[in-house]
């Protein structure tokens, strides 16, 4: 494999390894693909199992994957113990595990708000602490998904807002408490990006691309390989003395002045 794509501290022979929560599709997917065509293994951990058995055919050998709702602990340190039972080695750690929903702050129920509390931060916190000693023996790396929700407000957005944000904050102090173990720990904030979640939103009707478009200065959508490609070299010796860093990759959406002038057709849901 490339020596210069993916950590390789280790001195077995075996590939490097990555575990990916929510890697049956979209931004997790695509960071598998990139992490396999560079000559690497994935263990895949999602939900749902039918688009996880897809998914981890798709690899074939250098895939496997794992039933885990990263919102239960004893799920996530099984995951984690089967990874070294199985693999042997964790090189990797790719936090993409994740939902959104839109309503209203003053309309919010407490049913509403914490769902989200416990995937993206909870879930994200249970797969890291599970990953630690695997990471600390590889001298590996985490990235975290945000978003640009993570780093500014939007409306009836307020727990999704809240949890990107939240990524941010708990890279930055995992990033300092474990640089003494040798685990690099970044984040990457997408924009808007055309994951089969959003484009099956838009084949509903339920959400226009044109109206989010207009206001990102490179007048597209992010296809979910631009968002993969940055993840996959935050894990790869080319970014051995960053940490603690969250890369925004959106297009420069979030530079853009009039982000805040929103469109009365503004869109329902979207997985930013």
């Amino acid at each position: 494999m490339e020596t210069d794509t993916l950590e390789t501290q280790n001195t077995e022979t075996q590939k490097p390894t990555a575990a990916i929560t929510g890697g049956a599709s979209g931004i997790g997917y695509a960071v598998a693909q990139k992490w396999v065509a560079n000559g690497g293994r994935v263990v895949l951990m999602d939900i749902n199992e039918e688009q996880l058995d897809k998914a981890v055919e798709s690899f074939g050998e250098d895939a496997r994957g794992i039933i885990a709702d990263v919102t239960n602990r004893e799920a996530v340190d099984t995951a984690f113990a089967s990874i070294r039972e199985v693999e042997g080695r964790l090189d990797a750690l790719v936090t993409s595990a994740g939902n959104a929903k839109p309503v209203a702050t003053a309309e919010m129920t407490d049913e509403q708000w914490e769902p989200l509390l416990d995937v993206h931060l909870s879930g994200m916190m249970r797969s890291c602490r599970a990953a630690h000693s695997l990471l600390a023996e590889s001298k590996g790396s985490i990235v975290a998904i945000s978003s640009v929700a993570g780093v500014q407000g939007m409306p009836k957005r307020a727990s999704y807002n809240t949890v990107k944000h939240g990524v941010i904050g708990f890279i930055k102090s995992l990033a300092v408490e474990w640089a003494g173990d040798g685990i690099r720990v970044n984040a990457v904030a997408p924009g808007y990006t055309l994951t089969p979640f959003n484009k099956k939103l838009t084949d509903e009707g339920l959400l226009d691309i044109e109206p989010v478009r207009s206001r990102i200065p490179l007048d597209r959508w992010a296809e979910p390989e631009e968002i993969a490609a940055p993840i996959v070299f935050l894990t790869s010796p080319a970014a051995s003395f960053i940490t603690g860093h969250t890369l925004v990759v959106d297009g420069g959406m979030t530079i853009a002045g009039d982000w805040y002038t929103w469109p009365t057709n503004m869109p329902k849901e979207a997985d930013a």
